[in-house]
């Protein structure tokens, strides 16, 4: 393997002009990607992954992770949103919340998400990463637990504060797992897998919510219905987190269930991904290029945005389906094919935006049918219950485009530094908008919540427009890589795919879209 003294041996000229000196200034072995040290102790031995081979190690990495990572993060969705089913079993009444006080206290989580991001991200990058998402699970499940104590205002929302506090690292340390396992083929499905469980989560929700809400009337208990439901699921959450720390590698080096051999072809298979699996050390020129980025800054412009009609929704959705003429126990049982609608349209878009390499124009299909939802409940009639009950359902396609640029995160973006500071602006933004989104729903607009469902529909307009730029982009900046790449004098360095390069600054890079 050369040395990049004997690489950058071409004329300065041709590879300033092929933009070799920039990779040259930050191509620095001894801080590589863990992954080059991994191949580099290989002894020199050539890693050839036969198709068969490669399917079987990829049947094997799914089997291992998949299930662990849709669970956790299916508990993620239901943990923040079962106050939704609590605000209609006594919860409201029993902690006298009156006026907005229901609304700041769905905003609170959020609050706290939003305080501890950076924080978090910066310890994904720096600790196992394993390890320290299994402690965040194990600690929101634990927390959520003490929602079941709380006796006033007050408590509910520190309570709250400190759920989105532990909450805070599962979905940027899941766009970390995907991309340091995952080709930039297979991430899009992969994300769409593990952020379907949304769904489920809210399929499951409704119906524990339902069978404690029926099963504490028939057969009262010591402890409210609403308290009993957090309970339960905190402590399945928690139960969860344990076995996610046993079974859960931090990545390809420690990963139990791979054979040594099998560690390097896992390592080896991701090449392709120019990125490699993890750098702990934080780089400031990673850091500056991550906030002088148009792409990036679009990204995080759509997760604001898109966030404020999840936020309002997420925290008033039972509420809103009692609007349209349900009971509240019937609100928690009809509610559930949402989830279902949410898994279908994730797990079918994230397939085929990988099956047609275009992730961006398939994700805006899910956005579009959410659109249609919005019309639905906003301009039927009151009477006509069934019509916007459906209209509810279709809203549930509306998270396809926040998961694709997830994805695009974990597949777009490289340089471990700018990947989590990413990823931490992305969750910013998603935090802003979750705060703003329960308080477009003001308690003097109740039951219908008119200018609330007008926001949402503006909300996802602005949205589309936004999702053009990015497909824009990528396709812009793409075409300019491909004229440095056709340079005379163009080099790429031995390993280079490994040094922890930035997407920006690596002219090998190529952007999905």
């Amino acid at each position: 393997m050369p040395d990049i003294e004997k690489t950058s041996a071409a004329p300065k000229k041709a590879a300033d002009t092929a933009g070799i000196g920039t990779i040259l200034k930050h191509a620095d072995r001894g801080d590589a990607d863990e992954a080059l040290k991994v191949l580099q102790g290989a002894d020199g031995e050539v890693i050839v992954l036969t198709p068969e081979e490669e399917k079987k190690l990829l049947r094997k990495i799914d089997l291992n992770l998949m299930p662990l990572l849709c669970i956790v993060y299916g508990l993620n969705y239901l943990d923040k949103t079962t106050v939704s089913y609590a605000s209609i079993m006594g919860l409201k009444t029993d902690i006298n919340l009156v006026g907005q006080d229901y609304s700041w206290v769905g905003s609170m989580f959020y609050f706290g998400y939003l305080a501890w991001e950076w924080p978090t991200n910066r310890l994904l990058q720096r600790f196992p990463l394993a390890k320290y998402s299994s402690f965040n699970v194990i600690m929101w499940g634990l927390t959520l637990c003490c929602l079941a104590a709380v006796k006033n205002f007050a408590g509910a929302m520190t309570v709250r504060f400190f759920l989105g506090v532990f909450e805070a690292a599962v979905s940027p340390g899941f766009a970390l797992f995907t991309s340091q396992w995952y080709t930039i083929r297979e991430q899009g499905a992969r994300t769409g897998w593990w952020f379907s469980f949304n769904g489920w989560g809210q399929i499951l929700g409704g119906f524990v919510a339902y069978g404690i809400a029926v099963g504490t009337e028939a057969h009262p208990i010591a402890i409210k219905s609403w308290q009993l439901v957090f309970l339960v699921i905190g402590l399945f959450t928690a139960a969860m987190g344990v076995l996610f720390l046993w079974l859960m590698p931090d990545n390809q080096m420690n990963a139990r269930f791979l054979t040594p051999k099998e560690r390097i072809m896992a390592v080896e298979r991701i090449r392709m991904n120019q990125q490699g699996v993890g750098n702990k050390h934080f780089k400031w020129y990673q850091f500056k290029e991550a906030m002088t980025d148009p792409m990036i800054w679009s990204f995080v412009f759509y997760s604001l945005i898109a966030d404020i009609p999840n936020g309002g929704i997420s925290n008033f959705f039972s509420q809103l389906i009692v609007s349209f003429g349900f009971t509240p126990k019937q609100s928690l049982l009809v509610g559930t094919p949402g989830g279902a609608v949410e898994v279908i349209a994730l797990i079918v878009c994230g397939h085929l935006g990988d099956r047609l390499q275009n992730r961006l124009l398939v994700c805006t299909s899910g956005l579009l049918v959410a659109i249609l939802g919005m019309l639905l409940i906003t301009c039927l009639p009151q009477d006509m219950s069934l019509g916007r009950l459906i209209g509810y359902y279709l809203t549930q396609a509306s998270p396809t485009p926040f998961v694709a640029l997830l994805s695009l995160i974990s597949t777009n973006v490289a340089g471990w530094t700018k990947k989590t500071t990413v990823a931490t602006m992305y969750l910013i933004g998603y935090c802003v908008g979750n705060i703003i989104g329960p308080q477009v729903f003001q308690a003097k607009d109740a039951p219908q919540y008119r200018p609330a469902e007008i926001t949402i529909i503006v909300c996802w307009c602005v949205c589309l427009v936004d999702l053009m730029f990015i497909y824009y982009w990528c396709r812009r900046q793409n075409k300019k890589e491909a004229v440095i790449r056709a340079q005379p004098g163009y080099q790429k360095l031995d390993g280079q795919e490994f040094l922890d390069l930035t997407d920006g600054e690596n002219p090998e890079f190529v952007y999905s879209l």
